[in-house]
């Protein structure tokens, strides 16, 4: 009788031992309530034990969580409707807050973080949104990060993730960047022009004074178009030539003038030339070959029909 009751008392002790002891984890830390009360310090990583049936241990995760928050539609301040997503990193940096303070710290994040980010939109630019996402996510980082100090949780990063733009306004911003590089490239294209025609005008200035080397860039350029193996050469024709050309045809233009108008008018109907009378074409017995017919041929007669005579039609 007292060997069965000694090993009831060592197996009622090993029990409440059982489950009194409790094991925490290196990223964890326990938070304990005594009748309903919190202790002071929370426990730390290890074995630990409780009294049963007077505390109740919980543990409070330290791990940074990732919080992905849902895509919230919004206007922006310049009337544009956008989708933005985001994605808040937060550790719980005070256990006993995280426990007390509000029932369900996680839930609480992402609701603040989803009220936050409409806030966001509301109070930013289309422009800032797509270039100046830093200061939006500081902006947002402050805005999650003032009640969640009273829970005990710590804000590492906010993160924009995507912004969705209604299609109408991707085809305006894509014709505004279209238009813009087309102004670039118009822009460099006649700065390139005004430095080229610089240099040209003070190379013209430097050969105009040494017509040799105006000779020798003439040939400089006849050796680089034979060399890519052309068909055809152009060489190109002195201006100087053309005009001396066009002078010597003005001065030998410009006498038969001179004495056409020295002539009398009176000479000028006698070299006027009358014209020859042609022969009528029916002398002519033979055209090419062809026999002419004089007079014209009269049709059979035929029942039903008109009747032809000396060209004439008339009745049969």
């Amino acid at each position: 009788m007292l060997v069965e009751l000694i090993i009831g008392i060592a197996l009622l002790v090993a029990l409440c031992t059982a489950s009194s002891v409790r094991i925490i984890k290196q990223y964890e830390r326990g938070v304990v309530f005594r009748f309903g009360r919190v202790l002071s310090a929370p426990r730390e990583p290890g074995l630990t034990a409780i009294v049963p049936g007077v505390d109740r241990l919980q543990k409070v995760n330290l791990q940074i969580v990732t919080m992905p928050v849902p895509a919230q539609e919004g206007i922006t301040r310049d009337n544009v409707t956008v989708r933005v997503d985001a994605v808040v990193y937060f550790n719980v940096t005070d256990p006993t807050r995280a426990v007390v303070n509000v029932e369900d710290y996680l839930f609480a994040m992402g609701q603040v973080a989803q009220t936050s980010l409409r806030s966001i939109i509301g109070k930013s630019d289309l422009d800032e949104l797509l270039a100046n996402r830093e200061k939006l996510n500081q902006g947002l980082e402050v805005m999650i990060d003032s009640p969640a100090l009273g829970w005990g949780v710590h804000i590492d990063r906010v993160e924009i993730k995507d912004v969705s733009l209604p299609e109408t306004m991707k085809r305006s911003i894509a014709r505004q960047a279209e238009a813009e590089r087309e102004r670039r490239s118009r822009i460099i294209s006649a700065d390139g022009e005004y430095q080229a025609s610089r240099k040209l005008s003070d190379a013209a200035n430097v050969m105009s004074g040494s017509p040799e080397a105006l000779q020798l860039r003439l040939l400089e350029t006849v050796v680089e178009v034979a060399a890519e193996k052309n068909s055809t050469l152009v060489l190109p024709f002195p201006v100087e030539l053309l005009r001396f050309v066009e002078n010597v045809q003005g001065g030998a233009t410009g006498k038969p003038a001179e004495k056409s108008a020295e002539q009398p008018p009176s000479e000028a109907p006698q070299q006027a030339r009358t014209p020859e009378p042609r022969a009528p074409v029916e002398e002519s017995a033979e055209l090419d070959g062809i026999p002419q017919v004089s007079e014209p041929l009269a049709a059979p007669d035929v029942e039903g029909l008109p009747h032809v005579h000396d060209g004439r039609v008339g009745d049969s």
